[in-house]
């Protein structure tokens, strides 16, 4: 530790640090452009000068200075002072006055830079330089004449996604920071750059002049659109849900987000459920919520509860889910089931289908073995840590299942189940790897649980942690990778069969006479039996609004407080930004009145009595925000049930920019897919 004194203030830092993160420690504030503490340091902008005594008289870049025993800094001295508002004199010398025109005014950093450390007027008064625009995809809208070369955009391209597109040609004056051949950015954490940008060179295209930033309407909430549960903020101008931004949290997803969670906000007020609908002589027809009760209440009536099913989709909230499975129990069912996939998860025990290491842990770990996922698909922003965890050196990393670019280097070892073999028998070098690993980890994912084999690549991936010695008082090195945010709240809430209850495959097909179906759109819906009377009760008019007699209209994420799982066990809670559209109406609200229309009425009457259940039916929702890292003590594994087959893994996300209602009915998702899968397409050729 190194102890230094920033203006008047003693403060103490670990060897190695630079001033100004000395000086955050310290409290004082020290402008940058190009600093970023995420990043490695370019010390471009030189906006971070400081004077440090007993050095030659001159300003210092703080963001390149390391610090040592006994160093005095001073960051507000003439000298520093008149050193700033000349570097922020050049910066403003071809930048254009755009600010009215701007997206990025009112949260542009050049703009607060230059009010509190730039002069009050200019003394330029030759032809500014102007830049052409660049082409970056249907995401990131370009005004690079507005760039100041801070190269942020270039270094998290590089360092932080993993997808190097981004670098500078030419050199001084006339440098233009591009993708040096035309084409989109394929990184599906792009729009990361947008929030890196202190000046408006790069902003958001579907935003743009949509809003200022004062006139929005901010509420925290928790990102449904992958299993990670990154932390949002919800910005809304009205009833309208206008843009989404990642909140920070450095146990979760630190401060990035993925395209799909950003981006797929347009999606929200397009082909919305805004009122009920009952199907009449094989036509949906308009309805009130009464003639939709008396719909449902009649067709109910008398059925038997081992005849009615019901099945949680990928967006729902651990309230409504826990609404419909006590509904169904009124009812007498127990063919409940939120696996839409079919994918084995043993709910058995909790360590069966979690992330036990935990997403911060993944910086712990010194081995990696994937089976049968494409974390860059599946959960892009937990491909990042992943990443940054291989970056710091000593993580050999292994591939079962069809070959990716993850964005770091890895060993494949084979398509198939196979390749479980040939390291469970130490016939492959990487059995040697995770041998010697203190903390070695293993990630499957759903394309390997949701097969007919399913079950046995489980046990086999649970086999393989007990062998390398994965699991033990210290580390749990077993981890499932979800794919979708309802998935871990539904099985702490026990959403799957009871005694002799059936689960989805044998739900379909005529297996029941009645289907109620929560937002679940991901199985094929042509398998549902003919005769069987369907309740979609859903925000969105997808694939299971279509095959429904009967729909409710739910209210999305945005719509409605709610409690999500994220799939390392973090519980966390997210709160109403917008009102649902027309009669749409909060999801457990509609269960609550139909629960009484047809003689069952739920035992809670509010939204604090229903939190208070979801707490008694598992402790764990009571805890909220809080995740401990399980011990992996107990070796016993899942039930085997046979061998895994000879097929080969296939990853569940093909495509990463529609995968939920939501994001198939966003225009932007659907630009992503024509520009990103065409330009791989073209290059396949």
């Amino acid at each position: 530790m190194a102890k230094l004194t920033i203006d008047g203030i003693e403060v103490e830092v670990p060897n190695g640090s630079t001033v100004i993160q000395a000086a955050e420690a310290a409290g004082v504030e020290i402008p940058r452009f190009c600093y970023h503490e995420r990043l490695s340091v370019a010390g471009n902008c030189r906006m971070c000068l400081v004077e440090i005594e007993k050095m030659p008289p001159k300003p210092v870049a703080s963001c390149g200075m390391p610090v040592s025993e006994g160093m005095v800094v001073h960051t507000d001295s003439e000298m520093v002072r008149r050193g700033r508002r000349g570097v922020m004199e050049f910066l403003l010398i071809n930048h254009p006055l755009d600010c009215p025109i701007c997206d990025q005014g009112g949260e542009c950093d050049l703009q607060d830079e230059a009010v509190g450390y730039g002069r009050d007027h200019s003394r330029y008064d030759e032809n500014k330089r102007a830049v052409g625009n660049k082409d970056w995809g249907p995401i990131v809208k370009t005004v690079m004449t507005r760039c100041i070369h801070c190269t942020r955009c270039i270094r998290f391209s590089a360092e932080i996604a993993g997808v190097p597109e981004l670098g500078a040609v030419y050199r001084g004056e006339s440098m233009e920071v591009g993708t040096y051949v035309d084409k989109p950015l394929s990184s599906e954490l792009s729009g990361n750059l947008i929030d890196l940008c202190p000046v408006g060179a790069l902003t958001a295209k579907p935003y743009a002049f949509t809003a200022r930033t004062w006139e929005l309407r901010k509420t925290d909430s928790i990102d449904v659109l992958d299993a990670l549960g990154a932390n949002i903020r919800v910005d809304a101008r009205g009833a309208e849900v206008l843009r989404i931004l990642p909140r920070r949290n450095d146990e979760v997803n630190e401060e990035w987000l993925g395209d799909k969670s950003r981006f797929s906000v347009d999606g929200l007020k397009r082909r919305r459920l805004d009122k009920p609908w009952i199907r009449k002589s094989g036509k949906l027809q308009p309805a009130s919520w009464e003639e939709a009760f008396a719909a449902i209440a009649d067709r109910l009536k008398g059925m038997p509860g081992e005849r009615i099913g019901a099945i949680a989709g990928d967006l729902c909230d651990a309230e409504s889910m826990l609404a419909l499975k006590d509904m169904m129990s009124a009812l007498g069912s127990a063919n409940i089931d939120c696996r839409q996939d079919g994918a084995a998860l043993d709910a058995s025990r909790r360590e069966f289908y979690l992330f036990n290491t935990t997403i911060a842990g993944i910086e712990e770990a010194d081995a990696l073995l994937i089976i049968g996922a494409n974390p860059r698909r599946e959960s892009p922003v937990l491909n990042a840590r992943i990443r940054k965890r291989w970056v710091a050196g000593g993580f050999p990393v292994a591939l079962i299942g069809e070959h990716a670019d993850l964005t770091y280097d890895f060993e494949h070892i084979g398509n198939g189940p196979a390749a479980l073999q040939s390291l469970a028998d130490g016939s492959h070098g990487f059995a040697e790897a995770l041998k010697s690993a203190k903390n070695p980890m293993i990630i499957i994912g759903q394309g390997a649980l949701a097969r007919p084999d399913g079950a046995a690549m489980l046990a086999a991936a649970w086999a393989l942690a007990v062998q390398f010695g994965m699991l033990n008082a210290d580390w749990h090195g077993f981890n499932v990778l979800h794919t979708a945010a309802s998935r871990v709240a539904a099985l702490d809430l026990g959403f799957v069969p009871g005694a002799g209850g059936k689960d989805i495959a044998a739900m379909l097909g005529g297996g029941v006479d009645a289907l109620w179906l929560l937002g679940a759109d991901e199985f094929d819906t042509a398998k549902i039996g003919a005769e069987t009377f369907v309740i979609y009760q859903g925000h969105h008019g997808d694939a299971g609004a279509s095959r429904a007699d009967v729909i409710l209209p739910g209210a999305a994420y945005t719509e409605k407080p709610g409690t999500y799982t994220n799939m390392e066990g973090r519980v966390q809670q997210g709160f109403m930004a917008v009102s649902p559209p027309g009669d749409a109406r909060e999801d457990w609200r509609i269960l609550r009145a139909i629960s009484a229309y047809i003689g069952h009425a739920l035992p809670y009457d509010n939204f604090v009595e229903l939190r208070a259940r979801l707490a008694q039916v598992n402790p764990v929702f009571a805890a909220v925000e809080q995740v401990r890292r399980l011990a992996g003590t107990d070796a016993s594994g899942p039930v085997a049930q046979g061998a895994p087959g000879d097929a080969a893994l296939v990853s569940a996300v093909q495509n990463y920019y529609q995968t939920d209602p939501i994001s198939r009915a966003s225009p932007t998702m659907a630009a992503c897919v024509a520009a990103h899968y065409t330009v791989v397409a073209e290059a396949a050729e």
